[in-house]
């Protein structure tokens, strides 16, 4: 791409053969959009409909989930078939239409240029659809049009474009047309005007020189279109755990039937047998659970206004390692707030924030009524102003510059108002903010006077003073020292300093440039700034706590962002903020080392925030990245979970990522984390229940092949027992509440396991408790004269009973059952009575008997039942406080 920036304007008007004063011909445009293409960024072709979807089924666990169907299939029974089926379908199809997303996020690329844009035409002016421009067509801009294309300005006159969804810049930037050093920074290059990007003042014309993909807005597209889905933690493990599965289940059921054919047992029993194995290896319920779990988490998330995008993006918020946040409107409130006047040598606070009126004036403790050069300071910058303040419901927003807007606020704060005092003074000339000059003027009759007031720069208005107000009004030397050391402190601490000066001119005089020149009088400094989320810094603080580090990635000036980072304690005081410019000059081994170390980085470019990402991740982080605008769609699309501003950001930033903020608020970030992790805590505690059970129950096959004795539970009784708990048992952890001191964890680590050595051992533990039980209880029955079929009851129930005791163990995998607060999870008890309702019909109603071989059990059967449950419950127990010690 051509440096365009650095060319001056005759030189671009001869690359593009085109005349400013008449713009391209007819035929010439249709030349050229035949050669470049309409104005649009192109959409990437994705995969066929029918692929996306058989890639949903093509994953070892949901293989294993259609190896139970078959199972169920061959032995024929068509309604378990139909669930577990019924589960792959509805997975494969919340997967299809969850990858769709993609191509929703370059389509609303496309529609974030597309508007109608002014072009000179054989020397006609005429609207076109923006589609329609070409390189080296003369664009006319005014305030309010959206920018159709890439444009090098070639003129204009108070032109000023908000440029924060392209460049994260707050504040809208001053555009001039004279050439600039090759390597200005994108943020920088103010005689660009930027596809997508806002007039907001003022007038100016350009020719296009990019269009569609050649944009900087396309350049973005292409970024995403080359960015590809990533996986999540929580689906590499369990795509690993789920191979590790299948490949066990085969080895054991291949056992089982070598083993039971050398023993001479017929081929035909042993196959079942290896299918009774299997069917009880195989955790039919735990894609569903997941789903219900993470589907729990996604409503809460909503509560707390997150909304998630895509179901397995919600665990990653509990494994997150790093949040990279925007500053603008994330961890501020995007509203410029006036913080500090330095008038009469004395400096005032202003409480309060955002354009609302409430807040006050203070000196020290005091509340303080403006006068003398508090009052001129403040009249000057309400009658030198264009903005306006529009009151919508209970919410203040500002009609123009925010900065004008915060002005307007003060003085409110200061009891002024300014429809009044434009009223009683009104304008009778004005010079427009310049910014070669750096400043704007008004003149106005007051007391029979005319009384230019002007507010810019204090490098460009202190100049030109001779004298100064004291507090109380009165005419005093001039003193530049004090002046200047006030402006630099407001400076250091991240403050956006303005200076306000009077003067007087003969009634017979225009307001001209050449008035400004000398014999003003300094009246005061205003010290603004985009303040603080108020719940930011508590929320920042929470996240280090909980191991997380926070980094503010901004396109904002160096010393806003880190005055911004050390008030929210995202940086220490010594701390310093990296620029786009730094990050520039590092290779990728010395970025990955300044991540590490540095927490905020300003003057960011949009693949520069890419590759803090990608850095990051290079270094084993699980990164969070916050963004809204056109600028943050790759760095979204490429962290491990992307967040988007829903109240502020663009479509295209929203769909690139996997979860909204609806707030826009940082603090709710760190909510979702804590939802977050209470959701994979879940997912972990129903798959250290559910594991146990599948185990157990091909222990139980196992041993009685190896032993050649009777079955104690069949195929059809192991799927009564695997879907019947699952659903009432093992669903209602998907509804426990978040631990206690879940956000003073560290993160788990990326490469952790699902299941930790305890863990591990808990379930072998828990595993052999059932083997033996069931087994045991078994083989007791049958000595005692019971039935074959009772003594397969008393197997079944031992494995309900336990399963049930042992989901009061899981609902903490630390801390003991009673340190859990009851009836915190009324599911638990609502499932568990169910489940044992279910097993007494299971037990006695003749229709269950006929259907799984089942026989009614007397009392004293289900004495040994119940203490063995009460005793692995116990074990259990003490086998927690043993690790905990």
């Amino acid at each position: 791409m051509r440096d365009w920036h650095a060319m001056d304007t005759a030189q671009v008007l001869e690359e593009w053969d085109v005349d400013a004063t008449r713009g391209l011909g007819e035929a010439a445009a249709a030349a050229r959009l035949k050669k470049y293409g309409i104005n649009r960024p192109s959409v990437r072709q994705g995969r066929s409909p029918l692929v996306r979807f058989l890639s949903q089924i093509v994953q070892p666990l949901v293989l294993v989930l259609v190896g139970a169907g078959c199972v169920t299939a061959v032995l024929g029974e068509w309604v378990d078939t139909g669930v577990i089926f019924g589960v792959v379908l509805l997975n494969a199809a919340f997967g299809f239409i969850q990858e769709g997303k993609a191509e929703v996020a370059l389509a609303a690329l496309a529609r974030a240029v597309s508007s109608e844009a002014s072009v000179l035409r054989d020397g006609m002016r005429r609207r076109l659809d923006a589609a329609e421009l070409v390189p080296g067509d003369i664009v006319l801009l005014s305030a309010g049009d959206k920018v159709p294309a890439d444009l090098r300005l070639l003129g204009g006159r108070e032109l000023r474009t908000a440029e924060a969804a392209l460049t994260g810049e707050s504040v809208p930037v001053d555009k001039r047309a004279d050439p600039l050093p090759a390597d200005t920074l994108l943020a920088d290059r103010h005689n660009m005007a930027y596809a997508g990007t806002l007039a907001v003042a003022g007038q100016g014309t350009g020719v296009v020189v990019a269009t569609g993909d050649n944009t900087e807005v396309g350049r973005i597209s292409q970024l995403i279109a080359q960015r590809l889905d990533l996986t999540t933690p929580l689906t590499r493990k369990m795509g690993v755990f789920a191979r590790y599965l299948l490949v066990a289940i085969l080895m054991l059921a291949g056992l089982t039937f070598v083993v039971g054919v050398q023993r001479g047992e017929s081929a035909f029993d042993m196959f079942m047998a290896a299918v009774a194995l299997a069917v009880g290896a195989i955790p039919e319920g735990l894609p569903a659970a997941m789903t219900v779990t993470l589907a729990t988490g996604v409503a809460r998330m909503a509560k707390r206004r997150a909304i998630i995008r895509k179901l397995t993006a919600v665990e990653i918020l509990g494994s997150t390692t790093v949040i990279c946040s925007d500053k603008t409107g994330t961890l501020t409130e995007n509203e410029m707030t006036v913080r500090e006047i330095w008038a009469g040598k004395e400096t005032f606070t202003v409480t309060g924030h955002g354009y609302g009126p409430a807040g006050r004036i203070e000196q020290g403790s005091l509340v303080v009524t403006p006068a003398g050069a508090l009052r001129e300071t403040l009249l000057a910058g309400v009658l030198c102003n264009d903005a306006r303040l529009v009151h919508e419901g209970q919410h203040w927003t500002v009609a123009g510059d925010p900065t004008e807007g915060a002005i307007l606020t003060l003085a409110r704060k200061g009891k002024l108002d300014e429809a009044t005092l434009r009223s009683v003074f009104p304008r009778l000339d004005e010079l427009p903010f310049d910014s070669m000059r750096q400043y704007m003027a008004t003149l106005h009759e007051i007391g029979g006077l005319p009384i230019v007031y002007a507010k810019g720069a204090a490098e460009r208005l202190l100049p030109a003073c001779w004298a100064m107000l004291d507090a109380q009004g009165n005419e005093i030397a001039l003193d530049p020292g004090a002046i200047e050391a006030a402006a630099n402190r407001m400076a250091r601490e991240g403050l956006r300093v303005l200076a306000l000066v009077r003067s007087e001119i003969a009634l017979d005089q225009r307001l001209e440039h050449i008035r400004m020149e000398d014999g003003l009088m300094f009246l005061g400094l205003i010290g603004m700034i985009d303040p603080p989320r108020p719940r930011a810094m508590t929320s920042v603080r929470t996240c280090h706590a909980a191991g997380i580090r926070v980094k503010m990635i901004t396109g904002d000036h160096p010393g806003t962002a880190i005055a911004i980072a050390r008030q929210l304690g995202i940086a220490s005081e010594n701390a310093s903020a990296l620029t786009g410019r730094d990050l520039a000059r590092l290779d990728e081994d010395a970025l990955r080392k300044a991540v590490a170390e540095v927490d905020v980085f300003a003057r960011v470019e949009p693949e520069q925030k890419l590759r803090l990402v990608q850095a990051l991740q290079d270094g084993g982080e699980v990164v969070a990245m916050t963004g809204d605008g056109v600028n943050d769609a790759p760095a979204l699309k490429q962290a491990d979970i992307g967040i988007a501003m829903g109240a502020g950001g663009t479509e295209v930033a929203k769909e690139a990522a996997a979860m909204i903020l609806t707030d826009d608020n940082f603090a709710t970030i760190e909510a979702a984390v804590e939802e977050g992790r209470g959701i994979y805590d879940n997912i972990v505690k129903f798959i250290t229940w559910t594991i146990p059970t599948n185990a157990g129950e091909g222990l139980v096959i196992l041993a009685a092949i190896l032993t050649g004795t009777t079955l104690p539970i069949t195929p059809l009784q192991i799927l009564w027992i695997n879907m019947t708990t699952a659903i009432l048992l093992g669903m209602m952890l998907a509804f426990e509440p978040a631990e206690r001191g879940i956000m003073q964890r560290p993160p788990r680590s990326p490469a952790a396991p699902i299941l930790d050595r305890v863990l591990v051992q808990r379930i072998l533990l828990v595993s052999v408790l059932l083997l033996s039980g069931a087994f045991g209880l078994f083989e007791l029955a049958l000595q005692q004269g019971h039935s074959l079929a009772q003594a397969r009851t008393v197997a079944v129930n031992v494995f309900v009973l336990v399963q049930t005791g042992y989901l009061f163990n899981c609902r903490s995998l630390t801390q003991p059952v009673w340190s859990v607060a009851p009836f915190s999870n009324p599911s638990i008890w609502i499932g568990s009575g169910a489940m044992v309702a279910l097993q007494i019909a299971f037990t006695y109603v003749p229709a269950f008997n006929r259907i799984f071989h089942t026989a009614p059990i007397g009392f004293t059967a289900w004495l040994p039942i119940v203490a063995f449950a009460v005793a692995c419950l116990a074990i259990i127990e003490a086998e927690k406080k043993w690790y905990a010690r």
